[in-house]
C-alpha cells in the first residue's frame, strides 16, 4: 500500500513546503489538517487552498474554537495550569486537539503516516507523537525538519526549486505560535538572554504604559468554569474572547521567562496570554474563598503536577487522568463572582462574591460581633506546637544545637 501522509498544516512557508517535500520523500499523498483554534490572523479558506495549491490530494480546515475553549482550555483554569507557576501551556494544551484531529482524518482518509512541523530541540515534538502513539499506535510518524534535517534555508531552497506558489520569505527571524489561549515567540535575537524585548514582538497586547483608563471586570463561575462576564452569560469561548480584548487593551498578559524544557535544554520565550492570565488568577481568588484549607492546599500541589504532565506531552497518561478527576471534584464549590481592576498591566483583584463562600465575617472580624472563642487558642498553638517543643528540648539535652541555635 503507498503512503498517506497526513500533515498537520499551518499555511505558513515551512508547512506548505512540507507537502510535496514529504510526497517525494515518502512517494506517496499528503493530506493536509488545518484547525481554527481562534489564531486570528488569515481565512482558514485561503489557508485550505494554499495547500491544494501546494500539492495536497486533500485540504481539511476545522473550526475547532468552541472544543478548543471548552475541553483543554477550561480544564486549565480549573487546574490553575501554569508551567515553572509562569507559563499557562498556551501551546501545550493545543497539541493533544490537534493530534486527535489528524488521527481522526487518517483514520477517515486512509492515513498511514502522520507528520508535523517540530524540530528535534522543542517540546512539541514530544507533545505530538505521544499524543499520536496514544491514540493510534499503528500509524508511523515523520518530521521533516527533525528526520531530514530540514531548515528554513533548505525549504526556501526547495521551494524556488519547484517553483511553489508561495511567498518565500525568511523577514521574520522569529518562530510564532499562537491560539485562542496565548501567543508564544522565540528565537531571533530573544537567543541572546540579554536583549529585551521589542514592541514588534507584541500582537495581543497592548503597551502597558499607554495610559489606558482602568477597567473594571466581574468574571463569574460555576463550579470552576467561567460562564459569564459583568453579568452577561457567554460561552467559554466568548469569555476568553471578551477577556482576552479587555486585558490585552491594558497591556496584561505579557511574560518573558526562561523555562525548564523537557529535553533538557533551558529556552527562553517571550508569552502573550492575557485572557488565560486573568481567567486564572480569578479562578484562584474564587477558590480561596470556596475550597476548605486542606483541600486547597492539596490542590495547589495537583495544580502544579498537572502543569508538568501536560507541559511534559502526558495529556492521556494515567497520571493526568486521575489527576483530572481529584480536580474536578475540587470544583463542586468553586461558583461565584470576582471583580478585578485591569489597568497598566496589572489585573487586581478587589471583590469576591460566592453562595458557596466558606469565609464568615462574624469569625474574621475583630469588632463588636466577634464569634470566634480566642480562649480555645491558647490550647491549641501549645499542641500544635507540642512535638516541636520536645524534639529541640531533647536535642538541648543531648548537646546538639537546636533548629533556633543553627
Amino acid at each position: 500500500m503507498s503512503a498517506r501522509v497526513v500533515l498537520a498544516y499551518s499555511g505558513g512557508l515551512d508547512t506548505s513546503v512540507a507537502i510535496p517535500y514529504l510526497a517525494k520523500m515518502t512517494g506517496g499523498d499528503v493530506v493536509a489538517v488545518s484547525l481554527d483554534l481562534g489564531q486570528g490572523g488569515e481565512d482558514m479558506e485561503s489557508v485550505r487552498q494554499r495547500a491544494l495549491d501546494c500539492g495536497a490530494v486533500e485540504s481539511i480546515v476545522i473550526d475547532a474554537k468552541d472544543e478548543f475553549a471548552e475541553q483543554y482550555c477550561v480544564p486549565t483554569i480549573k487546574a490553575n495550569g501554569m508551567y515553572m507557576k509562569q507559563y499557562p501551556l498556551v501551546s501545550a494544551i493545543s497539541r493533544p486537539l490537534i493530534t486527535k484531529h489528524l488521527v481522526k482524518a487518517a483514520q477517515e482518509f486512509g492515513g498511514t503516516h502522520v507528520s508535523h512541523g517540530c524540530t528535534g530541540k522543542g517540546n512539541d515534538q514530544v507533545r505530538f507523537e505521544v499524543s499520536f502513539r496514544a491514540q493510534d499506535p499503528s500509524l508511523e510518524i515523520v518530521a521533516p525538519a527533525r528526520d531530514y534535517a530540514w531548515t528554513r534555508d533548505k525549504a526556501i531552497d526547495f521551494a524556488e526549486e519547484i517553483n511553489l506558489p508561495i511567498e518565500q520569505s525568511a523577514a521574520s527571524p522569529f518562530s510564532i505560535d499562537q491560539n485562542l489561549w496565548g501567543r508564544a515567540v522565540e528565537t531571533g535575537f530573544l537567543e541572546d538572554l540579554w536583549n529585551p524585548p521589542t514592541k514588534d514582538l507584541y500582537a495581543y497586547t497592548e503597551d502597558p504604559g499607554l495610559g489606558n483608563a482602568p477597567d473594571e471586570i466581574i468574571i463569574s463561575f460555576e463550579q470552576g468554569v467561567p460562564v459569564a462576564v459583568d453579568g452577561k452569560k457567554l460561552t467559554p469561548l466568548q469569555v476568553i474572547e471578551e477577556v482576552n480584548r479587555r486585558a490585552g487593551a491594558q497591556g496584561i498578559g505579557r511574560l518573558d521567562m526562561v523555562e525548564d524544557r523537557l529535553v533538557g535544554i533551558k529556552s527562553r520565550e517571550v508569552y502573550e496570554a492575557p485572557g488565560a492570565m486573568v481567567l486564572i488568577q480569578a479562578h484562584q481568588a474564587l477558590e480561596d474563598v470556596t475550597v476548605e484549607r486542606e483541600l486547597a492546599r492539596y490542590k495547589r500541589l495537583t495544580d502544579a503536577r498537572w502543569s508538568e504532565e501536560v507541559y511534559d506531552g502526558l495529556w492521556h497518561s494515567p497520571l493526568k487522568r486521575s489527576l483530572d478527576a481529584f480536580i474536578e471534584e475540587s470544583q463542586q464549590n468553586v461558583t461565584g463572582d470576582i471583580r478585578l481592576s485591569l489597568h497598566a498591566g496589572t489585573a487586581t483583584v478587589t471583590g469576591r462574591r460566592s453562595s458557596q463562600s466558606l469565609y464568615s465575617f462574624d469569625l474574621a472580624t475583630y469588632d463588636t460581633g466577634d464569634t470566634f472563642d480566642q480562649t480555645a487558642a491558647k490550647g491549641f498553638v501549645q499542641l500544635h506546637g507540642l512535638s516541636t517543643q520536645i524534639s529541640n528540648q531533647r536535642d538541648r539535652e543531648g548537646g546538639f544545637p537546636t533548629s533556633a541555635e543553627k
